[in-house]
């Protein structure tokens, strides 16, 4: 059966072995490379509480746009699970306790955020810069919207969250500072995959 995990429309694809075992062992490496990349990307945070400003986001969606939908969820779903088992791949630690804290909503949507960009870079997004960016900024606000709900669904007794006015605390504290700094994130991720599907996409 053949390997198929990935398109012609990505970089990853372009750059597949063409023997079935190859392109498996290719997969398998590359899914676990890109955590590391993740988690560096996590370590490279301003530790504001209750979550933290961190490259996480870029990396996420520049590897997503570049693997495709099915090797950049798997990808990001690897990650949450080395995170889950204790590894220290989260922004200043991991284990479950850390899925369930202020972050949990984000680091969850990080699956969706993966799937819609990967989708996009299935379909052809990684030549057209405009189109690929507009899908990132998408799965950017649907992030945000997850993560953002997260919070309140925890703000009963936070100490992060003014309880006389919990949507405009969690809103200003965790969501709103966040989205200057999100779009750059995006843009940035945007040239950079759409500039190698331009030196590289033809190959």
């Amino acid at each position: 059966m053949a390997v198929t995990l990935t398109t012609p429309n990505t970089l990853l694809g372009v750059f597949q072995p063409k023997g079935e075992a190859a392109k498996l062992a290719s997969n398998l490496a590359t899914v676990v490379l890109g955590t590391l990349l993740i988690t560096l990307c996590a370590k490279i945070n301003v530790p504001v509480w209750p979550v933290p400003v961190t490259l996480q986001s870029f990396a996420i969606v520049a590897l997503t746009a570049a693997f495709g939908l099915r090797i950049g969820v798997a990808t990001v779903a690897l990650y949450l699970l080395e995170g889950a088992l204790g590894l220290p791949v989260f922004a200043t630690g991991g284990g479950l306790a850390y899925l369930v804290g202020p972050t949990g909503g984000f680091l969850l949507g990080f699956l969706v955020l993966a799937a819609i960009v990967g989708y996009a870079a299935d379909k052809g997004a990684s030549a057209k810069p405009l189109t690929l960016f507009a899908a990132m900024v998408f799965g950017e606000a649907v992030l945000l919207a997850l993560g953002f709900v997260w919070l309140l669904a925890l703000s009963g007794n936070a100490g992060w969250i003014d309880q006389n006015n919990v949507v405009a605390s969690a809103w200003a504290g965790a969501v709103q500072p966040f989205i200057v700094w999100d779009i750059l994130k995006m843009a940035l991720a945007a040239l950079t995959v759409s500039g190698a599907w331009s030196l590289f996409g033809k190959r």
